[in-house]
């Protein structure tokens, strides 16, 4: 029954620091619109899970994490260390493959994994 996700929204309280960041940190080409498409690789996975209120893999006030896949962990994080934006967690490497996390400007964590 389903395709695939059609979106990823939530609401911010400053719109244009946060398009902004989303836009110069991840390169995502945000449009007039407040948003992207952005088109599936063909080697891209999506995964869709839940966490128990209580599990610590993120912060518990944090209800939902954004995890983005990139094509080359090691050049995204050079990227990050060229425009000032620090790691939250330092590289980890593990069978589900390699994770950064960053901070977005209202302090939301975001993963970053290559698989």
């Amino acid at each position: 029954m389903i395709k695939g996700f059609g979106g990823v929204f939530w609401r911010t309280k400053n719109l244009d620091v946060v398009k902004n960041w989303y836009s110069e940190v991840l390169k995502l080409d945000i449009n007039n619109w407040n948003g992207t498409i952005i088109k599936p690789h063909s080697e891209n996975e999506t995964i869709f899970s839940f966490f128990t209120e209580d599990d610590l893999y993120f912060p518990t006030d944090q209800q939902v994490m954004l995890n983005f896949q990139v094509y080359n962990l090691n050049e995204t994080i050079k990227h990050l260390e060229q425009i000032g934006v620090p790691l939250v967690k330092e590289k980890e490497v593990s069978e589900f493959g390699q994770f950064i996390w960053i901070e977005d400007p209202e302090g939301r964590l975001v993963e970053l994994w290559e698989k």
